[in-house]
């Protein structure tokens, strides 16, 4: 079946090239470079098998998501499918969380990136280097997707080579050929209390810590959106998923587990990327990961406010947002969409920094279940969108596999993951305080629902009087 045309006023602005980077590196960010120690700690070497699992379901949701978008790729992405396939009002539930969800991370990101100048010009106020980077990528996403396009094009080469030149030194040291330092083997994978020292039960609370590194690799059916030819940019973007998984997190967690202590209290204060290359006596190894971190949280941030404001206009499309939010500019950028997420974010870093501790923390919190609920509704989705178009006799071109068993296997996995948080002490709050925020996204899409359906009724009603004196007339 041939996917249909796309109709969207944002336009193809996106290169292939760009397009293609951005799905190389979209899943690459700081937690990969800093928060892979937290999940290190909580489960030892094993934690490969965590993120072997959390791999494994992205992969799954991903080959999901990338057959709905095949067919019809669309600026929503998920949102529009769940609509379609459950309603509306699931469409504007999840649309919602998930611009929620990115307009507190953009302020995370914009804080630590403060940070990380600071620690090196310290003479300049933190909240200034916020500003200043805020301002800076809401610029680039304001006035064309190319600005958008391009630093992340660049943002995504220096974090592919900085991953795959770290993979380099480490399988070189794991060797036993590094110069600078006396390392080699495998052997710290089992030697500090095995490879499973807090048992297997530490596997599951290491996928609840990866799961949200793995979050952003959906964006690329997002931007495919707004390239020439989104069906043919979503199906390769798609089938690079498991490589980038394999090469990016696998090979190169697996390599940090090798070279150092997994119960090394450096690893966490330093940062699992940058402790291997100080172990290793590496010259300017802080420089170099302070640099590459930096980097990242910056390319998450221009990614969180791109997909943001596209989320936003397409919401603004389907009547779940502001109308004004469809607005687009000459070169195809929906502004209003773009400056609602941008001032969102500006508030979460004042609420950071006017109430510190307090309510950006607060709200943070809400977002702890959010991905697993996208993935959830992804799935479901799926399920039903792929039995609809079987039953009209079609069928798509680019397949989930197995279906339905890996789909209903998946909802399973996600059901049984989300249980665990409600149950658990450490994630029972987050869990909960994204529910309310669901239920509250939930109650107002049926109030956006009915009055909808209000307004078309009274339409209709006060048209009924016209289409009778035609009729009379003819």
């Amino acid at each position: 079946m041939n996917p249909p045309k796309l109709h969207s006023a944002l336009g193809d602005g996106l290169s292939s090239r760009q397009v293609t980077m951005i799905s190389i590196a979209g899943i690459i960010g700081a937690g990969l470079f800093i928060g892979s120690a937290s999940a290190i700690a909580t489960a030892g070497p094993a934690i490969l098998i965590s993120y072997a699992l959390t791999g494994f379901l992205v992969l799954l949701v991903m080959r999901m998501l990338g057959e709905m978008a095949v067919i019809q790729p669309d600026s929503g992405s998920f949102s529009t499918y769940a609509a379609r396939a459950l309603g509306p009002w699931a469409g504007f539930t999840i649309g919602w969380l998930y611009w929620w969800f990115w307009v507190l991370i953009v302020p995370v990101e914009a804080i630590a990136g403060a940070n990380i100048l600071h620690s090196a010009l310290p003479a300049v106020p933190a909240w200034v280097y916020t500003l200043s980077i805020m301002t800076l990528l809401t610029i680039t996403n304001l006035f064309n997707v190319k600005n958008f396009g391009e630093f992340e094009f660049w943002f995504s080469i220096i974090k592919v080579v900085a991953i795959i030149a770290f993979i380099v030194v480490g399988i070189v040291a794991v060797s036993g050929y590094w110069p600078l330092a006396k390392v080699s083997g495998v052997s710290r994978l089992w030697d500090h209390g095995g490879f499973m020292p807090h048992g297997s039960g530490a596997i599951l609370s290491g996928v609840l810590i990866t799961i949200f590194s793995f979050f952003g690799a959906e964006i690329v059916t997002i931007a495919a959106a707004e390239s020439k030819n989104p069906g043919e940019q979503i199906r390769r973007s798609t089938n690079l998923v498991v490589y980038r998984i394999a090469l990016f997190y696998l090979l190169s967690i697996f390599l940090v587990v090798s070279l150092v202590g997994w119960n090394d209290p450096q690893l966490k204060e330093q940062g699992s990327f940058q402790y291997v290359l100080n172990v290793l006596n590496l010259p300017g190894a802080n420089i170099l990961v302070s640099t590459v971190v930096f980097i990242a949280v910056c390319s998450c941030m221009n990614s969180g406010l791109y997909t943001a404001s596209r989320m936003f206009y397409s919401l603004a499309q389907r009547g779940d947002a502001p109308k004004a939010g469809t607005r687009v500019s000459a070169g195809g950028v929906p502004r209003v969409a773009v400056l609602s997420s941008t001032l969102a974010g500006f508030a979460g870093c004042f609420a950071n920094y006017a109430f510190p501790g307090k309510v950006f923390d607060f709200l943070l919190s809400t977002t702890g279940a959010i991905a697993l609920l996208v993935y959830l509704v992804i799935a479901v989705s799926q399920l039903i969108m792929r039995r609809k178009l079987e039953r009209s006799g079609q069928t798509p071109e680019f397949k989930m596999w197995l279906f339905p068993w890996l789909t209903l296997f998946t909802i399973a996995i996600i059901l049984m993951v989300l249980g665990y948080m409600f149950i658990s002490p450490d994630y029972r709050y987050e869990t909960l305080m994204t529910l309310a925020v669901a239920v509250i996204m939930l109650m107002l899409s049926f109030y956006v629902t009915r009055k909808r359906a209000v307004q078309k009724v009274t339409v209709s009603s006060k048209m009924q009087p016209q289409r009778r004196a035609v009729q009379a007339t003819k």
